[in-house]
């Protein structure tokens, strides 16, 4: 008897949020068999997905770096998985990969599509989830925007919105790495407590609470040289008004928009000229070359104790990626947020 696995399909392209039961639907689907690979296949049942602020962008049909997922599609992301049928002798049964197959439990991919992930060493304190987190492509773009893009030197005055996030986590401990003074944004005392207790940064603010703007102003007017920017909205117009000169601004995401029928743009964007201000945005797909090279230095980092991360896993399989996703954008997770489709 033929075995069934399930994948989640964009139903419906959402106005605003996602909406529960309609973006999304769930479809079962026979499973592939070894019988259906061609050479350099493999069958890679799905253990870890990922789950990225940047993925309610690709539910819109307008122009993007990359083409929107299709009505009836396999709605995309990135996976951990097991190889359990292979005709590749890059990666034989029971070796770890990861690639983009999507919400999908099983799936056909070729070797070339794949990365390949060690299996862990727990000496050292190793994790499969690494590989989707922090020396995935989570850690890789913080590391690029601060370093490659922010051009992060000893002592310069940096700000991260959204630092207990996958990215802002690791962006800001890379900036204090390199020998800056590093505070974070975040959405709760908790997270903050997080952030100066156990990642070593300078201090943090709940944007949250009523004398935000005030205490943002009074801590950081007229010195901040880096703002590592993961929200946009009304926290990039307040670090606009208190920019050093020849600041830089370093956009990698706008989570509080990716939601909201009209977005909303700078209006203090006036400090651009007037402090001289860089504001550069970039996107991982166009420095995968220093892949490799990055990678290497954040695992010596987590070796060292110098790079702490965290996941916040949401356990139950597959059909809880949606509702994991309609929680990102409410700040539900400090670090990498991963659902579990299957237990290693």
């Amino acid at each position: 008897m033929s075995s069934e696995h399930i994948a989640v399909h964009l139903q419906q392209r959402p106005e605003g949020n996602i909406v529960p039961g309609e973006t999304f639907a769930i479809r079962k689907h026979p499973s592939p068999t070894p019988a259906e690979l061609q050479d350099g296949d493999v069958v890679l049942e799905s253990l870890y997905l990922s789950l990225d602020p940047g993925m309610r962008g690709w539910l819109d049909d307008v122009p993007s770096y990359i083409p929107p997922v299709a009505i009836g599609e396999i709605m995309r992301g990135h996976v951990l998985g097991r190889v359990t049928a292979s005709r590749s002798q890059k990666f034989p049964v029971g070796s770890y990969a990861f690639t983009m197959m999507g919400w999908t439990e099983k799936g056909i991919a070729n070797e070339e599509s794949l990365q390949a992930v060690p299996t862990p060493d727990p000496t050292d304190g190793g994790r499969l989830t690494d590989y989707l987190s922090v020396l995935g492509f989570t850690g890789i773009t913080a590391y690029v925007g601060m370093v490659e893009v922010g051009n992060v030197k000893p002592g310069d005055f940096v700000v991260v919105s959204g630092a207990a996030g996958a990215v802002g986590s690791i962006a800001g401990q890379i900036a204090k790495i390199h020998g800056a003074t590093v505070y974070g944004i975040t959405g709760s005392d908790e997270k903050c407590r997080w952030l100066v207790d156990d990642l070593k940064f300078d201090g943090a603010l709940n944007y949250k609470s009523e004398d935000f703007a005030q205490k943002f102003k009074g801590l950081t007017e007229g010195k901040i040289d880096i703002f590592y920017d993961n929200v946009g909205g009304e926290v990039l117009d307040l670090a606009l008004l208190c920019a050093n000169k020849n600041a830089r601004f370093v956009m990698c995401g706008g989570v509080s928009q990716y939601n909201e029928k009209e977005v909303q743009g700078p209006k203090n964007y006036t400090m651009l000229w007037t402090m001289r201000i860089r504001m550069e945005g970039f996107l991982i797909f166009d420095h995968l070359d220093k892949i490799p090279e990055v990678r290497r230095k954040l695992s010596q980092w987590l070796v060292e104790g110098r790079l702490q991360r965290r996941e916040t896993i949401v356990r139950g399989g597959l059909s809880q990626a949606e509702t994991a996703l309609m929680q990102l954008y409410h700040g539900m997770n400090t670090g990498k947020l991963l659902v579990e489709v299957k237990a290693p």
